[in-house]
């Protein structure tokens, strides 16, 4: 009798999706395996939170363009390379992506930053727009979206429908998560197959209140040491 193939595993289901990046980096998963444990206290787990999204954004900045220009060593003349086209903004969704924003800032200090506010119904599990400032110059910049969870997509669709309505493109945005669900990146990339995206791990499904399992509880809860 012909033995029946193995499931395919959850991440495997979306690593042929060009548009989607799980980031494995042996640093990555380490640091997200602290971060998981419900003993990891807030203080850690902000410092890990942005540890995590300083390095995700090395691999969500990967392609961006580079010019040419002369500078001069301390010895002689040289041909550096320097990041050259658009610029970039830095769009953390409220509250959780207020914990990556500063690993990131880090890494790019001259990203402008604009916010958007979100709640979750907790009877509809729907998003509820409350905040949205945005620089003025957003369809001039690239955007690195950020939230830790994409849990059931409709945060993350909903962000992105505030940016084009500012102006932004999709092709523009790079959104960044630590988790996702299938659920999530399923609706998020089906909606803006246009919008890259960058999550640390795929957890295996969401629960019945919506919420990632296993994955490591209310994200901006355990950041800002709320209940």
């Amino acid at each position: 009798m012909r033995k029946k193939a193995p499931p395919m595993s959850v991440t495997a289901k979306f690593q042929d999706n060009a548009n989607i990046c799980i980031i494995d980096h042996p640093l990555v998963t380490h640091k997200l395996s602290f971060l998981r444990q419900k003993s990891t206290g807030s203080k850690e787990f902000r410092a890990l939170v942005e540890e995590i999204a300083a390095l995700m954004a090395y691999e969500a900045t990967r392609d961006l363009p580079i010019g040419e220009e002369p500078i001069e060593t301390p010895l002689e003349k040289a041909t550096g390379h320097f990041i050259s086209g658009k610029k970039l903004g830095v769009v953390p969704i409220l509250r959780a992506g207020l914990g990556m924003l500063e690993g990131i800032l880090r890494l790019i200090p001259n990203a402008k930053v604009g916010h958007v506010g979100l709640y979750r119904n907790e009877q509809t599990l729907e998003p509820v727009e409350y905040f949205c400032k945005l620089p003025d110059d957003l369809p001039e910049r690239d955007i690195l979206l950020l939230d830790p969870m994409l849990a059931t997509g409709g945060s993350a669709v909903a962000a992105i429908k505030l940016l084009e309505k500012k102006g932004a493109k999709a092709e523009q945005i790079r959104f960044l998560c630590l988790l996702a669900s299938p659920e999530g990146l399923q609706r998020l990339s089906e909606a803006y197959p246009q919008v890259s995206i960058y999550t640390a791990a795929v957890d295996k499904c969401l629960d019945e209140n919506g919420y990632i399992r296993p994955g490591l509880g209310d994200a901006g809860d355990r950041i800002f040491g709320t209940v």
